[in-house]
């Protein structure tokens, strides 16, 4: 059945881009789905086929029941963001879960995530200016040119309560500005941060910590309704749990990232693998095996002896900068891991 209705919406997409191809081409079906109400109110006035009606009809019906995002084979996907990113890959399942629900082969993620980073990426800068943590990212995001691009910020900003949220958005704009020029992604989805939890004494009470994440999310909400970009409501899609979810109110653990993962899917518009499947042993290699790439990735291009390498004492060991380089090989056999585990896991759950 699912696969009937998708026929029928990229069906639907051609007949809507020989119509008008500008709408056709639109990024994301948001977009579209504007495109497509203009033109059917243009059809009440103009000699208009029925099965152009249609198409339009077909692309407004299923752009808003949840076939948004569009995922293909070889699909290179980076994932922005500050400590809820990064710690991500210490833990595999956000990757785990996501290239189960996506199915397609050859999907490569590439984890960005900094600690303590903001929109302003002032975090990704060494010993120079805040700006140089800016470029930083845009030479990154130049050199993987991502297919799809999933950003979560708004943890950091929070603290700074409502009178911040002004400098958090214009910030935001310029850094979207600055990945469409330098990736031009096929899809960006804005998630919204993750809510922090109370876990009782000693432990500092986050209710209005919350209020505040709340906020940012609505923002955030916002700035990808403007923008016409996907929005993924992590913050409301994670209810409390019995069992802790994070070590310390904030910071995600292991559970925590489970329950992170199936929210993150399904606000994608994805349907999770089964319990079964992801409790399996077969996805627990899967996930290890994601780990372990996600380390020697880590380990290219955030290397510890960063200064030495690239940087102001790059004169007494920069000649070694050239073993960054023979990550790749092994990066791609890693890869090659994930793809044939991925495989077996398909089979083993159907």
């Amino acid at each position: 059945e699912e696969s009937r209705q998708q026929r029928a919406y990229f069906r639907a997409e051609s007949l809507l881009y020989i119509v008008h191809p500008q709408a056709g081409l639109a990024r994301n079906p948001q977009h579209k789905r504007l495109a497509a109400c203009q033109l059917l109110f243009e059809c009440r006035t103009i000699n208009t086929s029925f099965m152009t009606m249609r198409a339009l009809v077909f692309l407004l019906i299923f752009c808003q029941s949840g076939f948004s995002i569009e995922f293909h084979q070889n699909d290179r996907i980076a994932l922005i963001g500050n400590t809820v990113i990064e710690r991500a890959q210490k833990y595999g399942h956000i990757e785990t879960n996501l290239t189960l629900a996506i199915n397609k082969s050859g999907l490569q993620f590439r984890n960005l995530g900094w600690s303590g980073d903001s929109v302003f990426c002032h975090a990704r800068s060494y010993f120079g200016p805040p700006q140089e943590g800016f470029d930083r990212l845009e030479n990154q995001l130049s050199e993987l040119k991502p297919h799809i691009i999933l950003i979560c910020y708004g943890s950091m900003a929070a603290f700074d309560g409502s009178k911040g949220i002004a400098d958090f958005i214009q910030g935001y704009e310029r850094l979207l500005e600055m990945i469409v020029e330098s990736a031009n992604p096929r899809e960006i989805i804005l998630i919204s941060p993750p809510p922090a939890e109370n876990l009782g004494p000693p432990m500092p009470d986050l209710t209005n910590y919350n209020q505040n994440l709340n906020r940012y999310r609505e923002a955030i909400g916002q700035l990808a309704k403007k923008n016409h970009y996907h929005f993924s409501d992590l913050f409301g899609a994670i209810t409390p749990k019995p069992n802790p979810q994070t070590e310390n109110g904030i910071h995600y653990n292991d559970h925590g990232y489970q329950t992170l993962a199936q929210a993150l899917t399904k606000t994608l518009g994805l349907t999770p693998a089964p319990t079964t499947l992801l409790n399996s042993e077969e996805t627990v290699h899967l996930r290890h095996a994601i780990i372990k790439k996600n380390k020697l990735f880590f380990f290219q291009w955030r290397p510890a002896n960063e200064t030495y390498l690239r940087l102001f004492r790059k004169h007494e060991q920069g000649q070694n900068a050239k073993e960054l380089s023979q990550f790749d090989p092994l990066i791609l056999e890693a890869e090659r891991e994930i793809e044939r585990l991925r495989t077996n896991n398909i089979q083993t759950g159907q």
